[in-house]
């Protein structure tokens, strides 16, 4: 497979750092490109373009941190900060906005009521993806 156009979500956990090492490697491969985005789910009271600065401030270091990763890797990469009701559809419109041939997405171990969970934005983009889609799981069960 080649991926020359990859999408990689961040979020400010801790498998953002591989989530993005791997991408960087996917990418060099095929001589590629990465956007990294973050999306800030905007709640129903506010406008979709509110200035929520407290949020902004944090997405803006999670970004410096994802380009410093890549430099890491001696790779560049282009960075997003998206405004949305929910992330799920942001982050398929934006793969096909970019003509995105993969997905990559970084989940933690979760649970839920007892139970493993993915949430809610991880499933809509498998369901609704243009491109292939590359969950990566941190091993850190506990």
């Amino acid at each position: 497979m080649e991926f020359h156009r990859i999408l990689v979500t961040v979020n400010g956990t801790e498998v953002d750092d591989e989530t993005v090492r791997l991408a960087c490697r996917l990418a060099k491969k095929d001589k590629g490109k990465i956007w990294a985005v973050y999306v800030i789910a905007v709640r129903r009271a506010l406008p979709l373009n509110a200035e929520i600065e407290s949020e902004i401030k944090k997405a803006e270091a999670i970004l410096d941190h994802t380009e410093s990763i890549a430099e890491e890797e001696e790779f560049t990469l282009e960075t997003d900060l998206l405004q949305a009701r929910e992330p799920g559809p942001t982050i398929v419109d934006e793969a096909a906005e970019r003509e995105a041939d993969l997905i990559l997405m970084g989940i933690e171990y979760k649970k839920r009521f007892g139970q493993f969970s993915l949430g809610s934005v991880v499933p809509y983009v498998l369901e609704n993806a243009p491109c292939r889609v590359i969950l990566y799981q941190q091993y850190n069960r506990k």
